[in-house]
């Protein structure tokens, strides 16, 4: 896919207060540790994520949307009048109907004329929103847009935790199996996209692919869709070691097609920013793309695994603390569950 003009205008993001260390979780987990004979620090060794971080009780993810949206349309100095289009992107929604997306809309007071919905896709669902918002621009139905994301990781770490505690028959196996649930942050991003004729970055969204392997799809499986209900009880299960070989095999099969996409080589990247995992997610990555490390900004030792929010989020705390030189060339990239991968390029 390419896109002619498409621009990013401004990113808005939101940072939980609460900030949650690996050896505060690691506390909770001493039953377990000491039941399996585990010394605790391995959460840390084996991902690389020193904390993360909680949103207060009571917050659910459209009050993370709504203050990220807002953040985005005030750097952008777009009317909220002008929007046109609002899609809400992250796995944490407040309920299965209506849409996450109409909330933040009324929470925003945006147009009545603004085409509102939903996407969920795992940790792609913000940039699965960033390719069709792009296309509606693209053919002159919208000329502004806006995408959020809200995640918020408390529920599921804290039912990991008490599931895993509580469990008397609990093993090595099932704790590998829920490790990947434990480094889950929280946070929140937005994303005002326009049309090139009103653009005032010129930050040019050009492209990308899209690459499946859906035979992948039970390596990562969370508890049934039940919204963000207060006593709603989370879990998740990964097999972590198969889905990180398999979806930086998936990764290496995408690289090779935006490339060719879009007319690069690993050499014209200047900047990437991914989805945010872990260390060992981060090494295997760019050694699979053959990409210096060196050209990577990462958030997941601070920030942990935020969902669809990683990403995007990654990019505006990038961009924010090293704003890139009119013309550099970025390389968004995005996988997921599923298995999917999207990778996106930016000319800034």
């Amino acid at each position: 896919m390419k896109f002619d003009q498409v621009c990013l205008e401004s990113f808005g993001y939101v940072l939980p207060e609460r900030v949650v260390a690996s050896a505060e979780l690691e506390q909770q987990l001493a039953p377990v540790y000491r039941r399996l004979g585990l010394h605790e620090g391995r959460l840390e060794m084996m991902t690389g994520i020193r904390e993360r971080r909680f949103w207060g009780n009571g917050t659910v993810p459209s009050d993370g949307s709504t203050m990220a949206g807002r953040r985005a349309l005030e750097a952008s100095k777009a009317d909220p009048g002008d929007i046109e289009c609002l899609i809400h992107t992250s796995v944490s929604r407040d309920f299965l109907e209506p849409a996450t997306a109409s909330v933040v809309h009324h929470n925003l007071a945006l147009s009545p004329r603004a085409v509102v919905y939903d996407i969920s896709n795992a940790c792609l669902g913000f940039v699965n929103g960033m390719i069709s918002l792009a296309n509606m621009i693209e053919l002159g139905q919208v000329k502004r847009g806006l995408i959020v994301a809200g995640e918020s990781s408390r529920q599921l770490v804290e039912s990991t935790i008490d599931h895993l505690v509580n469990d008397p028959q609990v093993t090595r196996q099932k704790l590998k199996r829920a490790f990947s649930s434990l480094t889950i942050g929280s946070g929140a991003v937005a994303l005002v996209m326009a049309h090139a004729s009103l653009s005032v970055t010129g930050h040019r969204l050009l492209g990308g692919v899209v690459r499946t392997a859906t035979e992948n799809n039970h390596l990562c499986r969370g508890s049934a869709d039940t919204g963000f209900a207060p006593d709603a009880a989370m879990l998740m299960s990964t097999d972590a070691e198969t889905l990180l070989n398999s979806g930086c095999a998936l990764a290496a099969e995408t690289w090779e097609l935006f490339k060719a996409a879009l007319g690069w080589s690993n050499d014209d990247v200047q900047r990437c920013f991914c989805h945010q995992v872990g260390a060992a997610h981060r090494d295997l990555l760019y050694q699979a793309l053959s990409l210096d490390a060196a050209k990577d900004y990462s958030t997941f030792d601070c920030l942990g695994n935020v969902g669809s929010v990683s990403l995007p989020l990654t990019m505006a705390m990038g961009v924010e603390e090293q704003p890139p030189p009119a013309g550099e060339r970025i390389a968004m990239l995005g996988i997921g569950s599923g298995l999917n991968s999207i990778m996106l390029g930016v000319s800034w």
